[in-house]
């Protein structure tokens, strides 16, 4: 696994950097094959203040069948803290740099998304469709509009007990388990103790666009097979996947019955089984 910095741009030529990792090491960036493997290239896109290396359970599953990378979202992680723009285009447009860089190849890329990386993830399938095979939307589907979600992510922001004084107590804060742990390991050490990476008025921001309009224009733009996998927990409404499903036939819907909101957290087993079935299908 290597991990890189990739350099992009705001709409006015600012620069944006993002924190990359792939298990595609030193090797032609231009060939489809690593270590043996032959599946299709994978992109992992966390969610909200979340970071890339909440993935690593899942991307040790697939290793060895694919290429796997995933990078820090712009305003999270070790990428720009502070971007000017934090639209969904904008994030659209930081995913085909990385493809771009990374050399992904055009067509064949899984592109695999939880909450608002999934969204991206969605977007990024309805605007450039020669990019992408196919989408795994994790708790993450074209709904809304939702008025009330940056006073929620606003919130539950306010609520972190800022500074952490150890990982320990972090992973306690976040439910604990394997998904707190991935969130303690997010946070960074600073005055005190521990800090989140990223910025309450950018997490706001970023989910403004959120509040005001629904992506169902977007969903109908896709045509490319999707896996949606829920949690039977989580937050994404059974009738949101069941519209996706209705407007998309070439949509399959999933629940893991005892997962939250980070399925791929709490039960990357269980996401393992079903998206490896998904890509066998794909394959077939």
């Amino acid at each position: 696994m290597r991990t890189i910095t990739v350099t992009g741009e705001d709409e006015d030529a600012h620069p944006v950097r993002l924190f990359c990792t792939d298990s595609g090491g030193d090797r032609d960036t231009h060939s489809d094959t690593h270590n043996g493997a032959d599946g299709p290239p994978l992109l992992l896109l966390h969610g909200l203040a979340g970071h890339c290396g909440e993935w690593e359970a899942l991307a040790g599953r697939f290793a060895t069948t694919h290429r796997v990378a995933a990078f820090d979202a712009r305003g999270s992680g070790a990428s720009t803290r502070r971007p000017r723009d934090v639209s969904r285009a904008a994030h659209v447009r930081d995913v085909v740099e990385v493809v771009d860089h990374l050399g992904l190849p055009a067509g064949e890329l899984v592109l695999v998304g939880q909450s608002m990386g999934g969204l991206t993830a969605l977007l990024t399938a309805a605007a450039h469709p020669e990019l992408v095979r196919a989408l795994v939307l994790i708790e993450a589907g074209p709904g809304g509009p939702s008025p009330r979600l940056p006073d929620i992510i606003g919130g539950w922001l306010d609520s972190w007990p800022v500074p952490f004084p150890d990982a320990e107590a972090a992973a306690a804060f976040f439910g604990g388990g394997a998904a707190g742990r991935a969130w303690a390991a997010g946070l960074a050490p600073g005055p005190g103790g521990l800090h989140p990476r990223v910025d309450r008025d950018v997490m706001v921001a970023t989910v403004r666009e959120n509040a005001r309009r629904d992506f169902w224009d977007a969903w109908d733009l896709v045509r490319c097979p999707v896996l949606v996998v829920r949690g039977g927990r989580g937050t994404m409404e059974r009738e949101e996947a069941d519209r996706m499903a209705e407007r998309h036939p070439e949509t399959r819907i999933r629940v893991v019955p005892d997962a939250g909101h980070d399925v791929h957290l709490d039960d990357p087993a269980a996401v393992y089984g079903e998206m490896a079935a998904f890509l066998a299908e794909l394959r077939g």
